[in-house]
């Protein structure tokens, strides 16, 4: 393509998953949120931590493990030292992670709610024609890729699957199959916006 302008998009979610744990206070399934905060025990060499839920009807506690009867010398000393300092960036790495959580819980709740950091890799906006954006996650999301595409163009979705099937889009590297399905890091959208009379106004919105 011609006139084709490189953008990266950074998706972060807004809202960690919460597990859906039977809550022996409330007397059923209730979901738990993050609560910020770490628990650390030391029982002589080894290691106990947990990352702590509340239940959000009643407070009630719940301890996803993060270490288990672990030798403090097999720690790494910033993770301990994160651990026992709240350190928020450790904190988000452990409650954005879906896969941990339901392998550990089964049942969680996701958000869609994300926050999308738009920047310029190569070419020129006012000379573009077409578009690859790559998408870059800290985390995995729930949220759709046609549902963020439309979001963020500021377009509709019937309006992407009609560029899809005129193979004005294409994605690496799932293909048509791709839009239905959760938006994945590493992904790349490639579309033609060269017959498109709001094309500016698409590029404007990508670029952020």
């Amino acid at each position: 393509m011609s006139g084709l302008l490189r953008i990266r998009w950074a998706i972060a979610p807004e809202i960690a998953p919460r597990p859906l744990i039977n809550c022996n206070r409330c007397g059923g399934v209730r979901p738990y949120r993050c609560s910020g905060k770490f628990r650390v025990n030391a029982n002589g060499k080894r290691i106990d931590a947990w990352l702590i839920y509340r239940c959000i009807g009643c407070d009630n506690s719940w301890n996803f493990t993060i270490l288990e009867r672990r030798n403090r010398r097999d720690i790494e000393p910033a993770l301990l030292a994160g651990l026992e300092s709240n350190d928020p960036a450790l904190m988000r790495c452990h409650a954005l992670d879906v896969t941990a959580l339901r392998h550990r819980i089964g049942r969680i709740e996701e958000f869609p709610n994300i926050a999308v950091r738009k920047q310029l890799v190569d070419g020129r906006p006012e000379c573009a024609t077409a578009l690859w954006l790559e998408l870059r996650l800290d985390a995995a999301t729930s949220l759709r890729l046609d549902r963020l595409l439309a979001g963020e163009l500021g377009i509709s979705r019937p309006r992407i699957r009609a560029w899809q099937e005129r193979q004005l889009l294409a994605i690496e590297p799932d293909g048509a199959k791709a839009l239905r399905k959760p938006a994945r890091d590493g992904m790349a959208v490639r579309i033609d916006l060269s017959g498109e009379a709001d094309r500016d106004a698409i590029i404007s919105r990508a670029s952020g």
